[in-house]
């Protein structure tokens, strides 16, 4: 069965499910669901633990076997299976699947994945799980970067903090893409002061720069026009040491798409046509403002800027790569 995040609590109050899976691409949302459930587990008398990691060589065996043997210490005990590949494969398969049918006595079995995509949601392993009502499917969401303040706010109200959206956004600005690091910030912050309102002050002297960017949140925010995300992720993905190369890629690859949708349109299609195989979705409104602002001459235009950007970075040309990255940033929305 689905359950929410924020279901989470009041399911394992209710009832405590023989399996759990839990499926988050942040690290920290994931980990705190987990310890909800570990939590739980340890008030109703599970006492004993055993992790598996799956990785290349991972015996499946191994789980069926300890699933089959009585624990030699406590009565309830907890199996983690970790999986961050996401896919078990087909022996992986089999072994959940045959798990799902007769789950183990006085066990709960704990499965930790990434956020599983669409092609693997409609796999049977993952569609028994999520159908079956001995299992707790936990999927949860990224806070995209307009919900980090929010989250934020909610996160300050469990310390018995606020803050004015001034200081929400300055924070989330620091911190975006990185939820662990919002978190200790967070700790952090009620260390250091005895109010209950934070104001910039107080929060300029404690937070640290912990954004971390990844170069698929650059094309998010070129694409959404947002010129001064834009061009702080390009700032961010430098001094992490990202190369030029890199991101130029990301960023052509975005264009070039663009170019090539933008001359269906003028061949006579529609722009709900031609961005019909966009994915994921939520991308799409984005690609059909960019198609309705701007014709194919355009994204021309930057793939030849791209060009004379990647003929710097190898030294074949005269200029700053890193300011062109800047400028094609400015002109995507000219």
């Amino acid at each position: 069965m689905r359950l929410y995040p924020d279901k989470l609590g009041a399911q394992l109050r209710k009832d405590l499910l023989p399996i759990f899976l839990v499926s988050s691409d942040d690290p920290l949302l994931q980990r705190e669901s987990c310890d909800a459930i570990r939590q739980a587990c340890r008030e109703q008398g599970f006492s004993e633990r055993q992790v598996f990691h799956v990785e290349r060589s991972f015996d499946w065996n191994s789980l069926r076997e300890a699933s089959a043997s009585l624990s030699l210490f406590a009565e309830k005990r907890i199996l983690e299976l970790n999986m961050p590949g996401g896919k078990p494969g087909d022996s992986g398969a089999k072994v959940l699947l045959d798990y799902l049918e007769r789950p183990a006595e006085d066990t709960l079995l704990l499965i930790t994945v990434p956020r599983l995509d669409s092609s693997t949601l409609k796999t049977k392993w993952a569609k028994a799980l999520m159908d079956s009502p001995v299992c707790g499917f936990v999927q949860i969401p990224v806070v995209t970067a307009e919900q980090l303040p929010a989250w934020l706010s909610q996160r300050l109200a469990k310390k018995g903090l606020s803050a004015d959206a001034e200081v929400l956004q300055f924070i989330s600005d620091r911190v975006e893409g990185n939820l662990l690091a919002a978190a200790q910030e967070i700790e952090k912050l009620v260390l250091l002061t005895d109010a209950t309102h934070l104001d910039m002050e107080t929060v300029q002297q404690s937070i640290a720069d912990s954004a971390r960017y990844d170069i698929f949140t650059l094309t998010d925010a070129m694409l959404a026009g947002d010129r001064v995300r834009s061009l702080r992720i390009l700032n961010g993905l430098r001094s992490e040491g990202n190369e030029v190369p890199v991101i130029l890629w990301a960023l052509a690859r975005e264009i070039r798409q663009l170019a090539t949708l933008a001359a269906q349109v003028e061949q006579g299609q529609s722009v709900s046509q031609v961005t019909s195989r966009v994915w994921p979705a939520t991308r799409k409104p984005l690609v059909q403002q960019a198609l309705q602002r701007q014709r194919a001459s355009h994204w021309n235009q930057l793939l030849q800027s791209a060009q004379i950007i990647d003929e710097q970075a190898k030294g074949q040309q005269t200029g700053d790569p890193w300011l062109g990255l800047q400028q094609i940033l400015l002109k995507f929305q000219a």
